[in-house]
Parts: C-alpha cells; structure tokens; sequence
C-alpha cells in the first residue's frame, strides 16, 4: 500500500508542478556583471570543462534530482540521462525511498546508469533521515559516484502524510559522511540553505551542499495542492532566495563544492551563479518542462541553445575557462544588497 501512495504522489508532483503557478525570484537579477568589449578571445578557444567528484565535466551543469519509482518516471530518466550523456554532464535521481523496499520501481532509476555508462556520473538521491545501510544499499542499485540526502523540513510539514519529527537529522548526517566513501552532498529541495546551517553542515564533515534557494519549484505550492485539509497559499513565498543562500555559503568555506540550484533557468543564471560562488548549476524544472512538453528533441535544443550561450557570456566576460569565470568581479544591488 505505502509503495503505491508513494508513485502516486511522484506522478502527482510532476502534475501539480506543471499546473504551478508561484514564481519567488532568486534575485540573480539584483547581480550586475560588467560587458567587455575588447575580449580579446575566439569563441573555439572558451573552455567550459570542470572537474566534479574528481571527473571532467564538459560543462558546469547538472540535472539534479526529479523523479523516480514509477514507469511515467523511467521514461523521464531515459530521455534526461541520454542528455546528461550527450553533454557529457552530471544527473542525480529523485528520491530512492520508494526503491529500498519496491524493487519493480528500481529500475526507473537503473535506467539512468544503463543510458550513461561507467563513464557518467550518477548520483543517488535520499532523505537525510535515511540509515546509512539505506544509504549504501541506494548507491548500490545505481553504482553512484555519490549521494544528495535531501533537507526538506518545508515540504513535510505541508505534506498530509509528511514527517513533522526533524530531531537527529545532523547527527545522522554526520554519521553518514564518516561511513561513506563516496562523496556526500546535501541538498535542500528549493528552500535554501542559510550560512547558519552550511557551518553546521561543514562542522560535521560535509564538503558538497547543493543550496536549492527559491526561485524553482515550489514544495509548498505542491503539497498544499494535494492537501484538502489546510490552505498554505498564504507562505508559498517561504524561503532563501537562490542568489542569497549561494552568496551566505560561499563565506563558510573555500573548501566547500557548491551547487547553485532553485529556479534556474537561463544561461545569465548560470554564468551569475559561478561569477558569486558556485561551482556547479543544477536545473531541474525547466528541463523537465521542456521534456514533458515537446519530448527529447525539444529538451535537447534547450541544453544545446542553453550551453552555446554559456560560451558566449564567458567570452563577453573576458573569461576563457571557468576558473577565470568564477574570477570575474561583480556588483550587487537592489533586494539581494539590502539582504546581504
């Protein structure tokens, strides 16, 4: 009965996100980057490689976390890691909970190993709630490069059937990390993470956060969708917005791999993102917005368009790889300078 309720609600999760209509600003619009007009570079020559849990990436994208456990969901993962493939970039999958127990649905998630290969990089996806046999036994099923455990107090609590007990999450974090030898990151689900909780997260070990701000797909909206029970139209604004949270993390530590990931959208998202801190961009909604209404071909041409103006901003910022792109000075202003 529990795996059942829990593809339901997957499949509902994708249907209330497209029917979506709340839209929080990630204030990378309040991110002010200078043009160059004497670049002195050649489009062939912009590098836009990266190195990710220690493999070469062609590009600073990933597609994180969406969805899994049903077959509607494998064919989603089929045509997104064939993507992830084609661009040589880096996919996790939604939550694995559904597959430790319901072994049918395990493989729309093996799917995505089977498209990419050996050579991809696949990650495993989690509550951070989750045991560390749960842990190991997910990342087996999809021999992972690593995990996300995903932080999402906000949804739960909308969620009818959801948790309402967050005691012990940071213990068991840290007792993950230590027993794990893969790479660990934590990722929340499109509230944000703050300064605060990055120096929690850091000071137990954890050296990939993944900030998830809002700005993208809003759990709440969600939840409060399939919640017949109480209205929560009223906090649907909750949360970090994506340029803060990435701004606030970046001081914790150099050490830190971040993931700038909560609405983003564009090629300017992307090229803002790493100018103020991150190392990576994950996209999920929009891509999955492109997938579900035109299929591959139109997904397709939306990373193809997407990554050809990435080279095309870092050439109007005078950066010809990515280390100079992260270089690049930048301004802040309106809300975004007022909150920092």
């Amino acid at each position: 009965m529990k795996k059942d309720i829990r593809k339901d609600r997957k499949k509902e999760h994708i249907e209330y996100y497209l029917k979506s209509i709340s839209r929080n600003k990630t204030l990378f619009e309040d991110v002010y980057i200078e043009h160059i007009s004497l670049p002195e570079l050649n489009l062939d020559e912009i590098d836009t490689r990266t190195r990710f849990l220690d493999k070469i990436v062609e590009y600073p994208i990933m597609i994180n976390a969406i969805t899994g456990g049903t077959e509607f969901s494998q064919e989603i993962n089929r045509d997104l890691s064939k993507i992830a493939k084609r661009y040589n970039i880096p996919m996790a999958v939604g939550s694995q909970t559904i597959a430790l127990k319901d072994k049918e649905s395990q493989e729309s998630f093996r799917i995505v190993r089977k498209v990419m290969g050996k050579e991809g990089i696949v990650i495993a996806n989690l509550n951070a709630n989750a045991s560390l046999d749960e842990v190991k036994y997910a990342m087996d099923i999809l021999d992972a490069d690593g995990i996300q455990l995903h932080l999402n107090p906000a949804q739960e609590l909308v969620m009818k059937e959801g948790d309402r007990d967050f005691r012990g999450v940071l213990d068991n974090i840290q007792n993950i990390v230590s027993n794990v030898e893969k790479p660990v990151i934590i990722k929340e689900v499109g509230f944000g993470i703050s300064e605060k909780v990055a120096k929690l997260l850091y000071n137990v070990g954890v050296r990939y956060i993944d900030v998830s701000g809002i700005g993208g797909t809003n759990f709440i909206e969600i939840e409060d969708k399939r919640n017949d029970k109480m209205d929560f139209s009223d906090i649907y604004s909750w949360g970090i917005p994506t340029a803060l949270s990435l701004i606030q993390c970046h001081r914790v530590s150099e050490d830190i791999t971040l993931i700038s990931s909560g609405g983003i959208r564009t090629s300017m998202d992307i090229i803002k993102s790493l100018c103020i801190g991150g190392d990576l961009v994950g996209i999920s909604g929009e891509i999955l917005k492109h997938l579900i209404e035109g299929g591959y071909d139109k997904a397709n041409k939306y990373m193809r368009d997407l990554t050809y103006k990435i080279r095309v901003l870092m050439l109007l910022t005078g950066s010809k790889n990515i280390e100079e792109l992260k270089k690049t000075p930048y301004k802040v202003k309106g809300d975004l300078k007022d909150l920092i």
